[in-house]
């Protein structure tokens, strides 16, 4: 069993709903369709790949944004940070 999804956990628990949202609404922009259910399982990791990296660039350039525009993010307080696999 692949142990990446158990060590993937959010900073902000409470942003669950909005992240799984944000997800979808990325994939239907790059015209991934989602299988009925919403398993993703079978989709080949290219395509899930271009998601998360989609939403990474998107996060960026939201963050970029509103250092520009003057305001800064709230940052949050990581704890328990492992550097080793």
């Amino acid at each position: 069993m692949a142990q990446g999804q158990r060590r993937n956990r959010l900073l902000f628990p409470q942003a669950g709903a909005a992240m799984e949202q944000f997800k979808w609404e990325t994939a239907q922009e790059l015209g991934v369709q989602i299988p009925q259910g919403g398993y993703m399982g079978d989709i080949p990791s290219k395509i899930n790949g271009a998601i998360g990296g989609n939403m990474v660039k998107k996060m960026i350039a939201a963050y970029e944004q509103s250092l520009a525009a003057g305001s800064q993010p709230p940052t949050p307080q990581v704890t328990n940070v492992r550097t080793t696999p």
